[in-house]
């Protein structure tokens, strides 16, 4: 029949391999991170195995005594490696993390030497398995490596949101305290190794929960830059089609939808005389105009020096008056090389043309701002389409 420490064992393994095959189905992880998990579990099996064999033999008469302290080695070697394996594998590379790869170096060529010497574990006639003179740098090393654990643990937390930082804190603390009992209670309270089982599991819980919660704001800030305009902040063409695609597909357009164009008069004679700079200077300005003409509605930058506002509330005098406003804004607007901005604008509205789609809806604004386009070449003269000498 087990006795209760080897069934405390035996799940503490069941769980280590329930995890590995989580690990395994989970396709989000690379394989260099599914490699050093593994590793992490393999690590603390085969230390909770080495406790489990020293706990065996204490006290069997037939165990030879060179056995017994063989194993107790193995587990005062791979007990702080198990813990140790907990940070590592958080992958923060920094000189505490040399320290610890130190000083488990060190504690393993230490407890090579006491199975000679008798340093760590000294066996009495009975076969029992007692402390030995040096025990107390066993625990110095536990220590040392309990605290570079959590101080690991407080660096990797801060790569997380503010609010999901303490379910990592309380995860280090559950293994500390499952640690701090077995070593400073009596032998009996055996319990860092189902501690270190239930870590790596809540670690994996917290690792893939909040790795997704990176992925989610990594495509957020993704679609935000796919949706916003680099050069004027307004929304983008990829965002401009997936909003005719969306009223598209609700059916009939809302009856107080408008679609207005605009577009800048003497663009290429801007980019001929002043350079490139400043007619980009010119689609930024003319941007701010129309944020602050249209007190509602979305703005988008369509093309070079193109723009679409769709905007709801709208009849044929709001709409004028929005026109009217987008105009003296334009006239107020000045560049820093003094150069004025003209805008072609037109609209259409949903109210007058039943039936139509989003695009077409469009395509009436913009026959109505190329009419407006034609107006101001006409009256000034400029034909745009002439090279400039």
């Amino acid at each position: 029949m087990f006795s209760y420490y080897t069934s405390i064992i035996l799940l503490s393994w069941m769980a280590l391999g329930v995890l590995c095959i989580l690990i395994r189905e989970n396709g989000r992880i690379s394989r260099a991170d599914k490699r050093l998990l593994y590793a992490t579990y393999a690590l603390i099996a085969v230390s909770a195995l080495a406790e489990w064999c020293g706990v065996q033999l204490d006290g069997r008469a037939d165990a030879p005594r060179w056995l017994i302290k063989l194993v107790k080695c193995v587990d005062y070697i791979l007990t702080p490696m198990a813990g140790g394996a907990l940070v590592i594998q958080i992958r923060v590379n920094n000189r505490w993390q040399k320290a610890l790869m130190a000083i488990l170096g060190l504690n393993t060529a230490f407890q090579l030497i006491s199975v000679f010497t008798g340093w760590m574990v000294v066996i009495d006639g009975e076969n029992h398995y007692v402390h030995g003179p040096l025990y107390g740098v066993y625990m110095l090393v536990c220590l040392a490596i309990i605290a570079i654990v959590v101080v690991q643990f407080i660096l990797y937390g801060r790569s997380y949101r503010r609010q999901n930082r303490w379910s990592l804190y309380a995860i280090i603390a559950l293994v500390v305290i499952g640690i701090a009992i077995q070593e400073g209670l009596p032998r009996g309270h055996r319990v860092s190794y189902i501690a270190m089982t239930i870590g790596a599991a809540l670690m994996f819980i917290h690792y893939t929960e909040f790795s997704q919660l990176a992925t989610d704001d990594f495509v957020s800030e993704q679609r935000i830059a796919l949706d916003t305009d680099p050069l004027t902040g307004l929304r983008s063409r990829y965002a401009y089609s997936r909003a005719l695609k969306r009223y598209d597909a609700k059916g009939a357009l809302p009856e107080d939808l408008a679609a207005f164009t605009v577009d800048i008069n003497g663009m290429k004679e801007a980019n001929d005389t002043l350079g490139h700079d400043a007619g980009d200077e010119l689609i930024c300005g003319a941007a701010r105009c129309i944020e602050r003409a249209f007190s509602a509605g979305r703005f988008y930058r369509t093309g070079g020096d193109e723009f679409v506002v769709l905007a709801t509330d709208m009849n044929r005098i709001r709409a004028d008056v929005a026109l009217n406003r987008l105009r003296r804004e334009a006239d107020k607007w000045r560049g820093e090389k003094g150069q004025g901005l003209k805008l072609a604008a037109g609209y259409a509205l949903a109210a007058d043309s039943p039936g139509l789609t989003s695009e077409k809806l469009v395509h009436e604004a913009d026959l109505k701002m190329y009419e407006a386009k034609a107006e101001y070449y006409r009256k000034t003269g400029l034909d745009r389409r002439r090279p400039l000498s």
